[in-house]
């Protein structure tokens, strides 16, 4: 077998260190125990979305009129509701439909929000004025109000429902945009490239965009468990998904008109599957929020390092054998009596005459 040749070694060692960059990327995620334990949850629902048809034992929509409200068994693992469909089934359509309406609410606000932060942001003036001005004033309305009020002209229904609220968030978006545009558009690069006669939609678009993206994404994640909850909200009031299509807000509805009567865990599982997801979201966003802020950043891998050196302290001392007696270093007998230096000696003749 013929060995590799320089050009092949240093591709492999290229290669090896742009896998090791892409790893220490995400040091945060491995290096926070809370981000892990809300990354997993948020895996499991998302793969219980996606999943939903195969793993679902009995169609969602299918009735048995027959077992109405029935307690969990072999058969329905969640009992059934008041129309005598499989609980366990509808959780899992539920997660899909949530799950598409958090990120399309976030989709809208991104789409809407930051095109009007970098216009204003850059443009200034009077254009600046006006669109910070509506955004001011959509932002004076309660959010979850001014959806009510969106869905009510345009209409129930899971998309329509997800649009309003992400054009509700859209001014946040547009806020932060602008600041961060503000805060990039007076930097020596961007400068260059205007006199270097690029266009303004290139200037926006490769100097401006990616140097300012950073607070969007961390915006996004904590946008995303907010509009999971209004998702849920709204479906709760009739507002969201349309039955017969599951939706954790709205079987958390029919099941609250039958509290008495439902088994209890029907209550329980899509209010628990609500929160826990939320409150995984917003730990995952808190955590990139953190590993984003440079001041947060160096004290987690300065509280890291020292862990780490403080484990390899602990390993060095187990392996000393503590009945092994300490080597010590012998001093010659023979060497040469330590003598002052002439400047020593100087230096303290001069000390002692002033």
């Amino acid at each position: 077998m013929a060995a590799p040749t320089i050009g092949e070694s240093m591709q492999g060692d290229s290669v090896r260190s742009s896998w090791a960059s892409r790893i220490q990327k995400f040091d945060w995620l491995w290096a926070d125990a809370r981000a892990k334990v809300a990354l997993g949850w948020i895996l499991i629902v998302l793969f219980v979305a996606v999943f939903a048809p195969v793993l679902a034992p009995i169609d969602p929509i299918e009735q048995n009129l027959r077992s109405i409200l029935s307690n969990p068994s072999s058969d329905y693992l969640l009992g059934t509701d008041d129309l005598g469909r499989d609980y366990f089934s509808r959780m899992l359509y539920g997660a899909r439909v949530s799950m598409f309406g958090a990120f399309l609410a976030v989709l809208v606000s991104m789409v809407i929000g930051i095109p009007v932060g970098l216009i204003a942001g850059y443009v200034g003036g009077v254009t600046e004025n006006v669109l910070m001005r509506i955004a001011d004033s959509i932002l004076g309305f309660p959010s979850i109000v001014l959806a009510i009020g969106l869905v009510a002209a345009l209409g129930p229904g899971l998309t329509n429902a997800m649009v309003a609220i992400g054009v509700t968030f859209s001014p946040s978006v547009a806020r932060l945009m602008r600041g961060q545009v503000l805060a990039t558009k007076n930097h020596l690069y961007v400068d260059a490239a205007e006199q270097y006669g690029s266009p303004r939609w290139r200037t926006i678009l490769r100097h401006i965009l990616p140097n300012a993206i950073q607070p969007i994404i961390v915006q996004a994640a904590l946008l995303l468990a907010v509009a999971f909850l209004a998702e849920a909200a709204l479906s709760f009031l009739g507002l969201g998904a349309q039955p017969p299509t599951a939706s954790w807000g709205g079987m958390l509805s029919r099941s609250s008109q039958f509290l008495h009567v439902s088994p209890p865990v029907q209550l329980y599982a899509p209010g628990l599957a609500i929160a826990l997801t939320v409150l995984a979201i917003n730990a995952l966003g808190d955590s990139l929020r953190d590993s984003l802020d440079p001041v947060t950043g160096t004290e987690r891998r300065l509280r890291r390092a020292l862990a780490k050196a403080a484990k390899r302290l602990d390993s060095n001392d187990s392996d000393v054998d503590p009945h092994q007696p300490v080597a010590h270093t012998a001093i010659p007998t023979d060497a040469p009596p330590h003598r002052p230096s002439r400047c020593s000696h100087d230096r303290r003749q001069i000390t002692r005459s002033s």
